[in-house]
């Protein structure tokens, strides 16, 4: 079958790491990688031509247009257009399917909000924060393609839609419980008012009328009775070996949400903790002798990332030396469990999962984000703020400084030649060992 073509329409240099991410995304899901195929003007080989007419061809040769704005307009030509404006008039002219991603920021430039505006006018577009947004939103916009198309017929198990579930069965108060937390954690922005259509439109997870599986599952009254194996089947046993009797064992059901916390406390009651002595706190610190975050990642991964097609159930088996937890599923195409021991990308199974878990932090944030994997790449030897941000194109100091530089000098990946003079005229930054180690991995990948 030949492949759907995706031209993906941007300013290079805001949004490289987005396209570079979205295009690995697309090549590892088993899903997207099989029906699309995205064009990337980075990979073209140098050629003798113009280069806006090669990128027109590309657009007039596409099936889709997949437009990234954000707050640079762009280069303009002598009409005073910007490529990513040239290419989505040319995908309109000819009828092109167009899909619209807005990253959530300030200080647009006056040109790029008149371009939003012209392209909201004729299309519905999506917003995105962070990476793993835009993922989502792109997941589920081709999933929507190709059964629009007929290509398939069943999309992705969260993204596909049980014909006995309706939003009767989604629970309201789930709703408000969810987006109070998400607010909390992570300055989710409608508000608990909202109807639950509202929040489920919002995390693409209702098509027209109807419920997606993955709103079923996170919000659901009674997810089992739709998904009979969505379950976590906990057992304890007091050897090393799976042997009777079991010391305890339990068997936890409702939605994700409450999958994982009830499967993190059964853990958690199982290991030993260790009580330290009071010396400067009010309260007496401890701690369990498996960390509660790991506990905590590797249960979310495995509700996650199973295949919920499967009829087996996420098992998490405890023994004296050792927790083992399962679950049904495999790993992203192409990839190793070699590869899972390295700084690697996040391509969730479940996508639509994923990101309401994200929100309410069972997903913690990314150690490394898309601004700070920028600056690491084009620093070289020492260089002043002022010429980092010339170099990433940046106008807006506070910005800099919030969302580039101090998550860098705090995840240790920056740091000052004159670190005793924070504010000294002469100040300059470079790479730690762990930032060159971090940037040498981006270049290989």
């Amino acid at each position: 079958m030949k492949k759907i073509k995706i031209f993906v329409s941007s300013v290079q240099n805001e949004f490289s790491y987005e396209r570079k991410m979205l295009y690995e995304y697309f090549l590892a899901d088993p899903l997207l990688g099989r029906f699309f195929e995205l064009f990337l003007f980075e990979q073209l080989p140098a050629i003798d031509q113009k280069v806006d007419t090669v990128y027109l061809k590309e657009v007039q040769r596409c099936d889709i247009y997949l437009g990234i704005l954000g707050n640079d307009y762009g280069s303009e030509d002598k009409e005073g257009i910007s490529p990513t404006e040239r290419e989505f008039d040319f995908a309109t002219k000819h009828n092109k399917t167009r899909l619209i991603f807005i990253s959530n920021s300030e200080n647009r430039n006056p040109k790029e909000i008149k371009f939003n505006k012209k392209a909201q006018s004729v299309l519905v577009r999506k917003s995105f924060s962070a990476i793993g947004e835009l993922k989502s939103s792109a997941y589920a916009a081709m999933v929507k393609y190709l059964m629009e198309k007929e290509v398939i017929r069943t999309a992705p198990f969260d993204a596909s839609i049980d014909g006995k579930a309706s939003i009767k069965d989604i629970d309201s108060e789930k709703i408000r419980q969810f987006i109070r937390l998400a607010k909390s954690k992570r300055g989710f922005v409608l508000e608990e008012s909202v109807e639950p259509e509202t929040l489920l439109t919002y995390l693409n997870l209702m098509d027209g009328d109807r419920v997606k599986n993955g709103a079923v599952l996170l919000f659901g009254k009674t997810p089992q009775r739709f998904f009979i194996s969505s379950e976590i089947r906990c057992a304890y046993f007091q050897g090393v070996e799976v042997e009777k009797p079991i010391q305890s064992y339990k068997v936890f059901k409702g939605d994700v949400f409450e999958l994982v916390n009830h499967a993190i406390e059964f853990v958690l009651n199982k290991l030993d903790y260790k009580v330290e002595t009071r010396k400067e706190h009010v309260q007496i610190p401890g701690s369990y002798e498996i960390p509660k975050e790991i506990i905590a990642e590797a249960i979310v991964n495995a509700v996650v990332h199973r295949d919920y097609t499967s009829n087996a159930s996420v098992q998490i088996m405890m023994f004296r030396d050792r927790i083992e937890i399962w679950n049904p599923g495999s790993l992203p195409l192409g990839w190793t469990t070699e590869k899972l021991k390295k700084l690697h990308n996040s391509i969730p199974a479940n996508p639509l999962l994923a990101e309401p878990m994200y929100l309410t932090a069972f997903i913690e944030t990314p150690q490394v984000t898309p601004q700070v994997i920028k600056l690491i790449m084009l620093i070289s030897g020492e260089m002043s703020r002022e010429e980092i941000q010339k170099e990433l194109h940046l106008s807006d100091k506070r910005n800099y400084i919030n969302n580039y530089q101090n998550p860098a000098i705090k995840k240790g990946y920056l740091e000052m030649t004159i670190p005793h003079k924070p504010k000294s005229k002469n100040q300059k930054y470079r790479l730690t060992q762990k930032g060159l180690a971090l940037k040498s991995s981006e270049k290989s990948r």
